[in-house]
């Protein structure tokens, strides 16, 4: 087992509880309270009223944010009104509180909702009660730890833990546990796979030989194997839909099963993609649970889409690493299924197997670190809490204790140089939307912890907009086409959040934490920006969304509190206006 050996630290559930009623209440600040003006500053606490229910909230300030995304200390605590006293508020009854405030203000219910605030909760206090004190395994150790540190999750999700499946079986595969596992292994007839493939084919790509290791003497002669995650395999077998269609398929050797072996994966941030350092191979497994708002398989069009987005943009994304040396996508060239006949099972069993079973390879990283220089996660270097455990992946961690205030302002300045850019060329020359939210991207830090480098990854949230690559949409597979076309307004919408409000306003915050003696220090931070969006805005012909962002129009947030209280899917999402830190003219100051 990959824990053992190791001392498991001991956790205050407290923590879990206090961590997650910030979060809750951030929320419920940035996508009703602040729009519904029901917020203010007062005494060094921030104030939130619950004007539907007439409830009135309020925490200490630890830090006043420019945009809103503040920092809290201490309980979240409540005021019935009339002669009452200000009491704390476990999440417990604050999610009861925000659950009646919504359903007042919407006129909906949500039976789900408040139980999954509190599933996120108890899931947050297990993963750090159930955390080693030390990792299992050392191989690549500065980038797995970044990987697997992230501990409180989305900031800014009501319920950023919440998952489905056994605590158990979460404990063996989680990467806040700092697992490490092997593969099932699938021997599949050549004539029964289902692959994708750019220049090579999936084998070469996976190195299968490699990672399968002395197994691959049994596979049988005419198979190709097939790596699963050895989670999603057990979740398969058990499912009373698809269970006996696998069954009968492995018993009558249509599928051969050659067990666990080979190489140990790492799980990352997104839990089902699966990182080997010895190859330095990402595997992007599906896996059949929810996190957040979705459950985590490869729908066959993005086994195909994958693979298609890396051939039809490759060209595109080497200009723009081209233009902008520090700035790389990672390719995704290969993936492999199985298409079982039609004596097994109905035409959606087996098209379930085949999304159930898919995985996808993602390019590694080591050739794009170079001499001295380490990977880290984007999310964990924003991360506001400390990791119980002692690892130093935060940017708070990685700070010179002697020189904070220097490295910080020099750290967004390199950061900010390297991402906005190419990100904004991709949107506006190329008519390519990232998805460049905190999880997707990695950083390359030197010795100093400077950023010298960042590698955008998941062509999964990569879009095309219709009006300029209409070309490109047409060489596409149809299903392909539909799931990856944005028109221009949802391509801003989406880039402009993930950019600006996911990511920088995270990063500038965990920066500014660094500097809290340092007045406006996060304004500082916002106003370089500002210049650079300006003199990248000049560089792209003053693209109209770039002339609004800089004239002071609010940008687009992603409403994940309504978003989960509707329980709509990800793609229906709503933009919320969002305090804009980057306009440089106020309408009607007489320049």
């Amino acid at each position: 087992m990959p824990l053992t050996g190791n001392t498991i630290i001991a956790v205050d559930t407290a923590q879990a509880d206090v961590v997650s009623a910030h979060t809750l209440l951030s929320c419920l600040i940035r996508e009703v309270a602040g729009p519904d003006r029901q917020v203010v500053i007062d005494s060094g606490h921030l104030l939130v009223r619950l004007p539907h229910i007439d409830r009135l909230l309020r925490v200490r300030l630890r830090r006043v944010s420019a945009v809103g995304a503040h920092r809290f200390t201490g309980p979240v605590q409540c005021h019935g009104g009339g002669d009452t006293e200000w009491t704390d508020t476990g999440l417990d009854d604050l999610a009861d509180l925000i659950d009646a405030e919504l359903t007042a203000r919407t006129g909906v219910r949500n039976e789900e909702f408040a139980n999954q605030v509190r599933a996120s909760r108890d899931t947050l206090a297990a993963m750090l009660a159930a955390r080693p004190s030390a990792p299992a395994h050392r191989p690549s150790a500065d980038y797995v730890e970044s990987e697997q540190a992230l501990l409180a999750g989305h900031p800014r999700h009501p319920a950023p833990k919440w998952r489905s499946g056994d605590t158990a079986q979460w404990r063996r595969y989680s990467p806040e546990t700092r697992s490490a596992f092997r593969m099932r292994w699938l021997a599949v007839p050549e004539e029964l796979i289902h692959d994708h493939a750019v220049h090579g084919d999936f084998d070469t790509h996976a190195v299968t030989a490699e990672l399968l290791g002395p197994a691959r003497d049994r596979v049988p002669e005419g198979c190709r194997v097939l790596p699963v995650h050895p989670w999603q395999f057990a979740l398969l077998s058990d499912d009373r839909n698809l269970g006996p269609v696998l069954t009968e398929a492995l018993a009558a050797g249509a599928l051969h099963d050659l067990g666990q072996a080979g190489l140990e994966f790492h799980p990352t941030a997104s839990v089902r993609t699966l990182y080997q350092p010895a190859t330095d191979l990402f595997l992007k497994t599906s896996l059949h649970v929810r996190i957040t708002n979705c459950l985590r398989k490869n729908a066959s069009y993005e086994l195909i889409g994958a693979v298609e987005l890396t051939r039809v943009l490759g060209e595109v994304f080497a200009e723009v690493s081209a233009r902008h040396p520090g700035f790389t996508v990672l390719p995704e060239p290969a993936a492999r299924s199985v298409r079982l006949p039609s004596r097994y099972g109905t035409s959606g069993q087996r098209h379930e197997l085949l999304e159930g079973l898919g995985t996808i390879v993602r390019t590694g990283i080591g050739g794009l670190l170079g001499p001295g220089r380490r990977a880290h996660l984007a999310a964990t270097l924003a991360e506001p809490h400390p990791d119980p455990a002692g690892t130093r992946t935060r940017l708070a961690d990685l700070a010179p204790g002697d020189r904070l205030v220097p490295w910080a302002r020099r750290w967004w300045r390199d950061y900010v140089r390297l991402l906005v850019p190419p990100v904004l060329r991709l949107w506006t020359e190329h008519g390519v939307v990232l998805e460049p939210h905190l999880q997707n991207i990695v950083v390359v830090l030197d010795s100093d912890g400077l950023p010298v480098r960042l590698l955008a990854r998941d062509l999964e949230g990569t879009k095309l907009l219709a009006h300029q690559r209409s070309g490109t949409l047409a060489m596409l597979p149809a299903d392909v086409a539909r799931s990856v076309v944005y028109d221009e307004e949802r391509g801003w919408n989406r880039v402009a959040y993930c950019l600006f409000v996911n990511h920088l306003t995270e990063i500038a915050g965990a920066l500014a934490d660094i500097a809290p003696d340092v007045p406006h220090f996060e304004d500082e931070l916002w106003d370089f920006l500002t210049d650079l969006i300006a003199s990248t805005s000049t560089e792209l012909g003053h693209p109209p969304r770039l002339r609004a962002l800089l004239a002071g129009v609010p940008l687009p947030a992603k409403a994940n509190l309504l978003l989960r209280w509707r329980r709509r899917a990800d793609r229906e999402a709503a933009y919320l206006p969002f305090p804009n830190p980057l306009g440089r003219n106020s309408f009607g100051d007489g320049r």
